[in-house]
């Protein structure tokens, strides 16, 4: 891919975001870019470890003078989201992201662009290099496997962070220090699909929805985005009680922490109801128009016939009971903060449906700042699946960040952005999974902060970083160091 980020500033960190965006580094399969990390590392002769999971901690003296200032980690993961559009042809185990500049902003051609996170670690990276910025002793943190649960980070050992300042750069809104984040936790459905022969006369359909916005499960949620898996299983539920239909395939979504934009199924309709049906279609994707009129205007319904014929159908009484789990089971807000406006406080995500040859799994992602409720709404979806039949797991999830308004490291930066800007930023506490919570407990009395430049639509194909914003971003990085290093 050509280098699109001539003459953008700092040069530095946009060389280092280039470069990492040519590495693919899809959750779990992150290695190549920790190996790529630690060879920058030893190349810039700097005291470099990885741990059991290969999470990668590198360690830079601080500049001449500040050896006593407060150490401080800069702190980010190393994986990204996968999605694309339809149609676009990418292989995120073997393509670079295709990135390109348009107005302020950088996005990818049909992918996420993988700013979350990777220009956070661009930033580390390049203060890594520099040897004209002055900081204090520092540790540069690059975690594996976020986005799917944050694994890296539940798998830092008591010892291997010994910082006493953590500044995460895995937020997302320019202007804004976030000093605290939700907690969350997967539920997971399983069951079996009896199947029965597919009977020989019935017309072969595919009937999928796309257009949604998605986005990402805890940033977007409160934004009335739909969620593809739920209308088009609202269509399928509403055509099954008029019409002869007999689905043998669903599926709609695929990450956890996202909302799904698309959704695909194939069914099988009798030959007297087959316009009948395409007509509902019709009428369904004007209704879907009208409710999302403002939030998703690109929503589109498919319906084609298609030659290719099942041999097993799902049986009409598992069909329903499929069809009635994934309409009632919770999505959305479910409650807002009453200390902190416009802050969601409780959610939950249909995020994943798959039903085909004899097996559904549905995936679901809770979130909570608090923890009482996080387990109520996990609950709750865990109840609609055992009504169902389906056998339920939780997973164990990973805590909240508490905020901490006398914060040092907040304070410092507080100033620090009115002597850049000439007033204060904003102080938020975010619903989503940050890894701070979970590093901080490694390491007793972690004063900690998170903030970055601004990312619209992470999480999905419409992800773009707008350019003014990381030289904010930056500056206050720097300003923040040395600000640290010489009140030491």
């Amino acid at each position: 891919m050509s280098y699109v980020f001539q003459n953008l500033k700092p040069e530095r960190m946009w060389h280092y975001f280039y470069e990492l965006n040519q590495i693919p580094r899809e959750s779990k399969h992150e290695l190549d870019a920790a190996a790529w990390v630690v060879k920058v590392a030893k190349e810039l002769n700097l005291e470099v470890k990885q741990d059991e999971v290969f999470n990668v901690l590198v360690s830079k003296p601080a500049t001449p003078g500040f050896e006593n200032a407060p150490k401080v980690c800069i702190q980010g993961h190393l994986d990204m989201v996968c999605e694309k559009n339809t149609g676009t042809e990418h292989d995120f185990r073997k393509d670079p992201i295709d990135m390109f500049i348009e107005g302020d902003f950088v996005k990818a051609r049909g992918t996420t662009l993988g700013a979350d996170n990777g220009i956070g670690l661009a930033a580390a990276l390049a203060i890594m290099e520099s040897d004209d910025i002055v900081h204090p002793p520092m540790e540069f943190l690059f975690t594996i496997d976020e986005e799917t649960g944050l694994t890296g980070a539940n798998a830092i050992k008591e010892g291997f962070v010994t910082s006493d300042i953590l500044i995460n750069g895995d937020s997302e809104e320019d202007g804004v220090l976030y000093v605290g984040c939700a907690g969350g936790q997967d539920t997971e459905m399983k069951m079996n699909i009896q199947l029965e022969d597919a009977p020989t006369d019935y017309v072969a359909v595919k009937c999928d929805l796309n257009g949604f916005k998605g986005g990402h499960s805890g940033l977007d949620i409160n934004e009335g985005r739909g969620n593809a898996s739920i209308q088009l299983n609202r269509l399928l539920w509403n055509s099954s009680k008029k019409l002869d239909i007999k689905l043998y395939f669903f599926a709609g979504g695929t990450k956890h922490n996202a909302i799904p934009r698309e959704a695909f199924s194939k069914l099988l309709v009798a030959k007297t109801d087959i316009e009948q049906f395409k007509t509902m279609v019709t009428e369904f994707e004007n209704t879907l128009k009208s409710e999302y009129a403002g939030s998703d205007d690109g929503v589109k319904m498919v319906v084609e016939e298609i030659s290719e014929k099942p041999t097993k159908v799902f049986t009409k009484k598992d069909q329903e009971k499929l069809m009635n789990l994934i309409y009632v089971i919770p999505h959305g807000v479910k409650a807002m903060s009453k200390d902190i406006p416009d802050l969601v406080e409780t959610s939950t995500n249909l995020a994943i449906v798959t039903a085909e040859n004899g097996k559904a799994e549905i995936l679901t992602s809770q979130r909570s700042s608090v923890e009482s409720e996080k387990i109520e709404i996990a609950d709750k979806v865990m109840a609609s699946g055992l009504l169902a039949g389906a056998e339920v797991y939780q997973g164990g999830g990973y805590p909240g960040w508490e905020p901490n308004m006398d914060s040092n490291i907040l304070k410092t930066m507080k100033e620090v952005y009115k002597n850049l800007f000439g007033h204060y930023p904003a102080i938020k506490a975010i619903h989503a999974g940050l890894e701070c919570g979970i590093i901080g407990e490694t390491k007793s009395g972690m004063d900690m902060i998170s903030f970055g430049p601004t990312i619209k639509n992470p999480h999905s194909p419409d992800e773009m970083l707008q350019i003014s914003t990381v030289n904010n971003f930056w500056n206050i990085l720097l300003a923040t160091l040395k600000t640290i290093a010489q009140n030491s």
